[in-house]
């Protein structure tokens, strides 16, 4: 069977835009670069519609966008990223993983019970991003992978590398868009954001989910504007997740 590079199906309605390899410096002795994501030159004026295309597309082209927050060159244009097959998440034990991450005098409760799925994720995610999110300030990319947190991995970001790799990252999100439908909406430089479909809409819920962010993501409280107490308050029934890392 002939092989085809992975970005031989970049779709013909692509505005402006070119492939970017890793730099050499982020990759390690022993490894070539190799093109891991195409990004567009400009924030496209319809960033939006042309995002939607490319996710209907996905599964034609084998190429899922992500929408990058890009306000200078890092990490993207300069190509600061670490890829990694997405094979590596497979064998990560994510309720492990956040207990050992798990940092705080209560005890570790375990992972949070999946929400009732009372809403499609992939409609919810459009729907926030169209709403919520000034997707209008974003470059849209383009990175060979199955879903978004496998594009992470595939693609290199780094971006919460003084914490967690990378191929951990995605597997949480992966537990995460099976038990509260969470899709990925945006990316930058050292941030994220989720929409979530089906999020925690009781107080209990709400705590359990909290001290899963807490572990993913411990600058969210440490260095937030919340207390854990009101951080689970604000989760409940919160529809979109934002996380950074320091």
């Amino acid at each position: 069977m002939t092989e085809h590079p992975p970005f031989a199906s970049l779709p013909d309605y692509l505005p402006a835009g070119r492939l970017i390899e890793p730099d050499p410096d982020f990759l390690g002795e022993g490894r070539s670069p190799s093109p891991v994501l195409w990004i567009s030159d400009e924030p496209p004026a319809d960033a939006f519609e042309l995002w939607e295309r490319l996710r209907d597309d996905h599964p034609d082209t084998g190429l899922f966008p992500l929408l990058l927050d890009s306000s200078g060159d890092r990490p993207w244009q300069v190509g600061e990223l670490n890829p990694h097959s997405p094979t590596e998440i497979d064998a990560i034990d994510v309720e492990k993983l956040l207990r050992d991450w798990w940092d705080d005098s209560e005890p570790w409760q375990g992972l949070a019970a999946a929400s009732a799925p009372e809403w499609d994720p992939d409609e919810a995610n459009a729907e926030s991003v169209d709403i919520m999110l000034d997707v209008n300030a974003l470059r849209v990319g383009l990175v060979p992978a199955a879903n978004g947190p496998d594009a992470l991995t595939a693609v290199g970001w780094d971006g919460p590398c003084n914490h967690a790799s990378t191929p951990e990252i995605s597997a949480v999100l992966r537990s995460w868009s099976d038990r509260f439908g969470a899709r990925i909406a945006r990316v930058g430089f050292d941030t994220l954001s989720l929409t979530v479909a089906n999020p925690p809409s009781t107080p209990e819920h709400a705590r359990a989910v909290a001290a899963e962010h807490h572990a993913f993501c411990p600058d969210n409280i440490n260095q937030g504007e919340h207390d854990f107490d009101a951080y689970a308050d604000h989760l409940q029934n919160l529809t979109v997740w934002h996380f950074w890392w320091d």
